[in-house]
């Protein structure tokens, strides 16, 4: 099972807070034998990954050139990163975008994590042959209340679909997975990994509640 932790902006998962944190997955991981990925600002990218394998937040559809504020696909990879997030339902992206970046993550090995919020994304985006492609309901985001045990039917939908249009791609789900119970129920209805964000990165021991997603 595969763990992403995005930290978002919360204010725990920044700075030295996320550095805290970092060395927090990076114990568990070599406790637990677990697979698991953090997802910090840009900012703390190059720190952070050198603790643990890291994905960038997002990235835009450019080159090199005149694109002030932008976020560099090139700079993500130099910073240390083993890919990126894309099409978060924060950060959302026109389809033509969406397939921008994932041609342009491959092209320097980055792996590539596309966010869905419905079917009628999964499908458009599996055409673009990401890495994975992540289910999130955006209802359900920073609930507490998991789509694997709200919306088992979503998820099921989904993992259908996906294997129907594209086996190769990896399917994941997110959107309130809170503890073990929830990462259970997503693995066994066919997801191969979850996207966790508040549940860990606001939580009062960041710890405890890493240790109970873990299977």
């Amino acid at each position: 099972m595969l763990y992403i932790i995005n930290f978002k902006t919360y204010e725990k998962g920044t700075g030295i807070n996320a550095i805290k944190l970092a060395n927090i997955i990076s114990d568990i991981r070599d406790r637990l034998k677990a697979d698991i990925w953090a997802a910090p600002q840009f900012t703390d990218l190059n720190e952070i990954a050198k603790i643990i394998p890291t994905l960038a937040q997002h990235i835009d559809p450019i080159s090199y050139g005149s694109h002030t504020g932008s976020i560099l696909p090139q700079s993500i990879k130099d910073s240390g990163a083993i890919g990126t997030l894309i099409n978060h339902s924060e950060k959302k992206l026109g389809s033509d975008k969406v397939e921008s970046c994932i041609y342009l993550a491959k092209q320097l090995n980055l792996k590539t994590v596309c966010c869905a919020a419905n079917i009628k994304e999964v499908i458009e985006i599996s055409k673009f042959n990401p890495d994975y492609i992540a289910f999130e309901d955006p209802e359900l985001i920073g609930t507490g209340k998991s789509i694997s045990r709200e919306k088992p039917e979503l998820i099921i939908k989904f993992v259908e679909v996906l294997k129907e249009l594209n086996p190769d791609i990896i399917p994941l789900c997110g959107a309130g997975i809170s503890d073990r119970e929830d990462v259970k129920a997503a693995w066994e209805l066919g997801t191969k990994g979850v996207l966790v964000a508040s549940a860990v990165v606001k939580a009062e021991n960041q710890r405890e509640s890493l240790l109970n997603l873990i299977l």
